[in-house]
């Protein structure tokens, strides 16, 4: 017959199995301590009532406790091993005298590590401490490796109450474990859809239905208890007994947000890879279509000189012929409108293509500079005074504001000269009979436009928000009665374009008045932009007084 042979555990592990007796019989506790002492276990203390028993456990943090059911109080020491087990996590053996059905049902759901019959025999004992501390060991370790999982583990039985959480579960939903368990998932486990901020149906019960794991999709929220949300991504598998029947299920949940973080960053890089792909594209069209207007240009300069020249040979040998002078009829009338139309229509013409070359020049940096010394006070009332015929004809009021001693601008005289006469000859275009073509003049050195120019103009055309230098000269040029929609208001320099609301096509000219500005205007080293504010059109020019120096932005006065 096999024999079991006892022997009492080494000397490290009698270190480390420290045993708590709850036992209220005196005799049995002391035979008890007499026989484990024996085993080489060290025995703590001895307990005799369920609320010393959780007390010393408390304080002695026991490996193990042995405790009897029937103690001396009200509570009995299936309520203290529960309350051992749920605060402290120390494995709990029964030792009792009873073992009838009702007194076993309430031990099996405090999880005990074994359930002792009294008298208890020493090898008994020793087998079932032995094989609760294995058992607990193997527990601690599956519960440490769910613990340190990244992702959330929640389990759940088949009615959905909530049995464990992991650590991670726990930070995520904001609810510990053991006030979480017996919890129903819903009300721990609140999932909402992105896109609606809807609950979303509770997908517990698909896995009950289908028996199978499930995956949701990837545009789910957990709102945790605290109110906060956090994307997920999660799947739930079934759990199953020995026979197969399924008994509950686990939830595993795991934080989706460094996942959409990589997917936006790497859309982002996408999209910056496609965009500059498209600028290569454009840039090279740009050149392509630079390149052949160019050509086109050079090609078209000299027939279009030619024919000037013929007109104006023709106009000569009509005059020489005294055919328009003398005879005045229907037909030398028809002859005069149309040489006017010939000579015309081939100024305009010989007008884009210099200005196309003009622009070619800028692009090539071609374009000859000559730094010039400008008195801006004389220059400015001479420029106007070739206005004001175009403007009494019109009907229209030029205003100038310009502060005194203004300083000298050094840069080239006939390229602000082609600015300012361009900006003039669009605002004299489209100001309506009876408005106001306002010039301004300011140097931008004492961070404040001057209250002259606030009251003429109003504050709503000027451009705020940006910090001035000194050393800069603003040139304003505003014609009232007429505005530009906001969308426009950058467009209108781009080459050959036309607002499609405007009265341009009546009004005559290239579309490239503007765009050869700005290219003037950048190759001064200045900038140009355009504001539109209650039935008034600004275009602001900013220049640096030294061609050494850059453009500088504007500040408007402290309100």
């Amino acid at each position: 017959m096999n024999t079991i042979t006892l022997s009492p555990p080494s000397t490290e592990s009698s270190k480390l199995v420290r045993i708590l007796i709850v036992e209220d019989e005196y005799i049995i506790a002391a035979n008890l301590r007499e026989n484990l002492e024996s085993l080489g276990y060290d025995i703590l203390d001895i307990a005799i009532s369920a609320e010393e028993a959780m007390s010393k456990a408390t304080e002695l943090c026991p490996d193990l406790v042995l405790m009897d059911i029937r103690l001396q109080g009200e509570a009995d020491g299936i309520y203290a091993a529960e309350q051992i087990w749920g605060q402290l996590a120390i494995p709990v053996i029964y030792l009792t005298g009873h073992s009838d059905k009702s007194t076993l049902e309430r031990a099996k759901v405090t999880f005990p590590f074994g359930y002792l019959l009294k008298p208890v025999r020493e090898k008994e004992l020793y087998v079932a401490i032995e094989t609760a501390l294995n058992r607990y060991e193997r527990e601690r370790f599956l519960n440490t490796v769910l613990q340190t999982i990244g992702d959330g583990i929640i389990i759940f039985d088949i009615q959905c109450r909530i049995k464990y959480l992991n650590l991670a579960a726990e930070i995520m939903t904001g609810w510990r474990c053991r006030e979480a368990k017996d919890q129903d998932v819903a009300m721990v486990l609140k999932l909402i859809d992105e896109n609606t901020q809807k609950p979303i149906q509770n997908p517990m019960s698909f896995v009950f239905k289908k028996h199978s794991t499930v995956y949701l999709n990837q545009e789910i929220l957990l709102v945790n208890r605290h109110g906060k949300t956090l994307p997920v991504t999660d799947s739930i598998a079934p759990l199953r007994d020995n026979d197969g029947n399924v008994t509950g299920a686990v939830l595993v949940l795991r934080d989706d947000t460094q996942r959409r973080l990589r997917e936006q960053h790497n859309l982002a890089v996408e999209r910056a890879q496609i965009l500059e792909l498209q600028m290569r594209e454009r840039e090279r069209l740009n050149q392509l279509k630079d390149d052949f207007l160019s050509s086109v240009c050079h090609e078209m300069r000299t027939p279009l000189a030619s024919i000037k020249v013929a007109v104006q040979m023709l106009e000569l040998t009509l005059n020489q012929l005294d055919v328009l002078n003398s005879n005045k009829s229907a037909l030398t009338d028809r002859i005069e409108i149309y040489l006017r139309v010939l000579n015309e229509e081939c100024n305009v013409e010989l007008g884009m293509v210099n200005d196309l070359l003009q622009i070619q020049q800028i692009d090539a940096e071609n374009h000859p500079f000559q730094p010039t010394s400008i008195d801006l006070k004389d220059w400015l009332l001479h420029v106007i005074e070739t206005f004001q015929k175009r403007v009494e004809q019109r009907q229209q009021h030029l205003q100038l504001i310009c502060p005194p001693n203004l300083p000298n601008l050094v840069t080239d005289l006939s390229i602000l000269t082609r600015i300012f006469t361009e900006l003039l000859t669009n605002a004299c275009k489209y100001t309506p009979p009876e408005e106001r073509i306002i010039v301004s003049v300011e140097v931008v050195d004492s961070r404040v436009i001057s209250s002259e120019i606030m009251e003429a103009i109003g504050e709503a055309s000027l451009l705020a928000g940006e910090t001035p230098q000194p050393g800069s000269l603003r040139l304003m040029v505003t014609n009232t009665g007429v505005e530009l929609p906001k969308e426009e208001l950058t467009r209108i320099f781009d080459k050959f374009y036309r607002i499609p609301s405007s009265d341009r096509w009546k009004q005559g000219g290239t579309g490239l008045g503007l765009a050869l500005i700005k290219k003037l205007t950048a190759y001064l080293g200045g900038s140009i932009w355009a504001e539109s504010h209650t039935q008034q059109v600004s275009f602001i020019v900013e220049l640096p007084l030294h061609p050494s120096e850059g453009p500088v932005p504007l500040l408007l006065p402290p309100q």
